[in-house]
């Protein structure tokens, strides 16, 4: 038995009724509340409350715990999407798709990233193991689109670095747009790449050697 319906006079007792019998703990098993229950008058005509407490699958726990929480915050933001999850390699991948996608992506991916982050948090807070689950959000194929424009940046302003013969500067970027900026550069034996700054205003000097 891995899932049970449980009627208590609280939501607290029937969750406790349930974690006893399913002989689990609270941060194994995922609680919905079916009724929260009243108290009544004096103490007649009151409610009982109704969970339905299910133990986790441990390897699909942090899947569903993603697709919650990003569904939650498309919810809250009544953005018309959806978002579909899947092990990808050594992470968890997020697809996010619908006609309010572009409202999700923001300015130059911003509200992405911080879905992103947010998620990686809510995931990653202890409930499933030792194991760090690395959580990647896409949406319309934005994260590979941008990937492809770094990397002209990156050459584009490498061969004006030369050219010119002195440092080139390029705009803010977040930690992962700055890796794709660096990892670009690493073969090409004529410039360096070093990041100065703080963020979120952190960026990249290319200078020829």
């Amino acid at each position: 038995m891995n899932r049970i319906e449980v009627t208590a006079k609280t939501v607290d007792e029937a969750v406790k009724s349930a974690l006893d019998k399913l002989n689990a703990q609270l941060e194994d098993v995922t609680v919905k509340v079916i009724d929260e229950g009243t108290k009544g008058l004096f103490g007649l005509g009151g409610k009982e409350a109704t969970v339905i407490v299910s133990v986790n699958d441990n390897e699909q726990a942090p899947l569903v715990a993603a697709k919650e929480f990003v569904d939650g915050l498309l919810e809250k933001m009544n953005l018309d999407c959806e978002s579909s999850v899947a092990f990808e390699d050594e992470y968890i991948k997020v697809v996010i798709s619908g006609s309010d996608v572009g409202g999700i992506i923001g300015r130059r991916g911003e509200t992405l990233d911080a879905v992103q982050y947010l998620t990686n948090i809510y995931v990653n807070k202890g409930m499933y193991g030792e194991k760090y689950n690395r959580v990647l959000i896409d949406a319309e194929n934005y994260r590979a689109k941008r990937e492809e424009t770094l990397i002209r940046l990156a050459n584009k302003m490498a061969q004006k670095a030369l050219n010119n013969r002195r440092d080139m500067m390029l705009e803010p970027m977040n930690p992962y747009e700055r890796r794709i900026i660096h990892s670009t550069l690493q073969a090409n034996p004529q410039v360096t790449t070093r990041s100065v700054g703080e963020d979120p205003n952190r960026k990249i000097i290319i200078s020829p050697k």
